[in-house]
């Protein structure tokens, strides 16, 4: 028997050390060449690497949200005698079943474990049947391909594996696929008003949520946050953006506030070149950007990510939207490649229909604005002395004052103002 040390990579942009996101395996399993061992946080995105041998898991260099060095050891096989053969298939015990990961090369996704959120079938959720594909010939073979930590969850809640559709490489079920399957079927329990809660729940915060957060807590240290907010009647833009909905074939299509939003800040940051910046902490200089790579805040199940759309600047109200939704959605289905989750200049935010009346965006450093778009409501407003209903939405923008003047933010949201509630104009050359 021999030891093959498995020694963490150079993951790529200068990484120098990596945070253990999830292992695929424990010590004592069995792993063939190319199996998915572990997910590793870097910067921007979740990497999964397979093992370059066959072999027997020994050790594994520490706990999910540990820090590995770049050429640390990250896992010790035990390898088989006799030039490199396989060693045999360890004895499944009905208590605890091998965990199993496909074959799969390094792969570099937006994050860990949030699948494409395509709207399951009612074959596959609400009939309980086994996952297609890959999955259901797991569940055939009454192995699922899953981690240690989803099969221990499932025991505590009762639920067959096999009957949870996975989809991550060949039919692995991944945490958000359990969380939604729970969801569907009703699996998580709630106390009645005769019962007492006693129960606690810990969650250790590592790899996304534990950027999110160190960013935040970095940007409101540093950044001296001005708050600006202004109401825009956006009545003539709602009536414009319907008639161009109308008009669409593919519902999918449609357009939203956010790209004629877009649109009118590119042309508002011709005037206002400050703003559509970033500040190089190291060299201590503000960098403006003739290009205009539009940051688009999006809410996944792991969190808030930034994807860019870039040069925004040259694209039309159709292209822009296009982009908007491409961004969006690599972001949410995990497919978003470190690229494109950096390099803004500037981001525009938008809770939606949770919009509010008022927010105070965080800017997303090392950018030195950021713009927010409250929800959009009817109400009575006085126009030429009458009453009349109108669509009215607030924009909440966020500056950094140490580059941005107060009269220069308020200025440019002005305009942005201007045009929308004029859209005509944006489409000016």
């Amino acid at each position: 028997m021999s030891e093959y040390v498995f020694k963490l990579p150079d993951l790529g942009e200068g990484t120098v050390e990596s945070e253990v996101g999830e292992w695929f395996v424990k010590v004592g399993d069995h792993v063939n060449e190319e199996d998915v061992v572990a997910t590793m946080m870097t910067d921007k995105a979740a990497v999964e690497l397979s093992s370059p041998v066959t072999g027997k898991v020994v050790k594994l260099a520490g706990e999910p949200g540990d820090v590995v060095a770049v050429g640390g050891a990250l896992v010790v096989f035990e390898l088989g005698g006799g030039n490199g053969a396989a060693a045999p298939e360890p004895t499944v015990s009905p208590e605890e079943p091998p965990t199993e990961a496909p074959a799969a090369p390094p792969r570099t996704t937006a994050s860990d474990e949030t699948p494409a959120r395509a709207e399951p079938t009612a074959d596959t959720n609400t009939t309980g049947a086994a996952p297609a594909d890959g999955g259901s010939e797991s569940a055939e073979r009454g192995r699922v391909l899953t981690s240690p930590a989803i099969r221990r969850r499932a025991k505590e809640a009762g639920v067959d594996l096999t009957l949870v559709p996975g989809t991550g490489p060949g039919g692995r079920i991944r945490r958000a696929d359990f969380d939604y399957y729970l969801e569907r079927t009703g699996g998580h329990t709630q106390a009645t008003s005769a019962q007492r809660a006693t129960g606690k729940r810990e969650i250790k915060v590592i790899g996304l949520r534990r950027m999110i957060a160190e960013r935040m807590s970095e940007a409101k240290r540093e950044i001296p946050h001005f708050s600006y907010v202004e109401e825009i009647d956006i009545t003539e833009l709602e009536r414009l953006r319907k008639h161009l909905n109308g008009k669409l074939s593919d519902s999918s299509d449609r357009l939203t506030i956010l790209p004629f939003l877009g649109a009118a800040l590119v042309r508002a940051l011709r005037d206002f070149p400050q703003c559509n910046a970033t500040y190089d902490k190291e060299r201590n200089v503000i960098v403006q950007h003739e290009a205009v790579h539009l940051g688009v805040a999006t809410q996944t199940p792991d969190g808030l990510k930034v994807p860019v759309v870039r040069h925004a600047e040259a694209l039309n109200l159709e292209g822009l939207a296009a982009a908007i939704r491409s961004a969006s959605a690599a972001a949410r289905d995990n497919s978003a490649t470190r690229e494109q989750l950096t390099g803004s200049t500037i981001t525009i935010t938008s809770l939606g229909r949770l919009g509010g009346i008022v927010s105070t965006p965080v800017i997303n450093m090392p950018e030195v604005g950021i713009i927010g778009v409250n929800r959009a409501v009817e109400r009575p407003m006085v126009v030429d002395g009458q009453v009349q209903v109108r669509t009215m939405m607030n924009l909440s923008t966020s500056f950094d004052h140490r580059f941005v003047d107060g009269y220069d933010a308020a200025a440019m949201v002005q305009q942005i103002r201007e045009l929308l509630e004029h859209p005509a104009t944006i489409f000016l050359p």
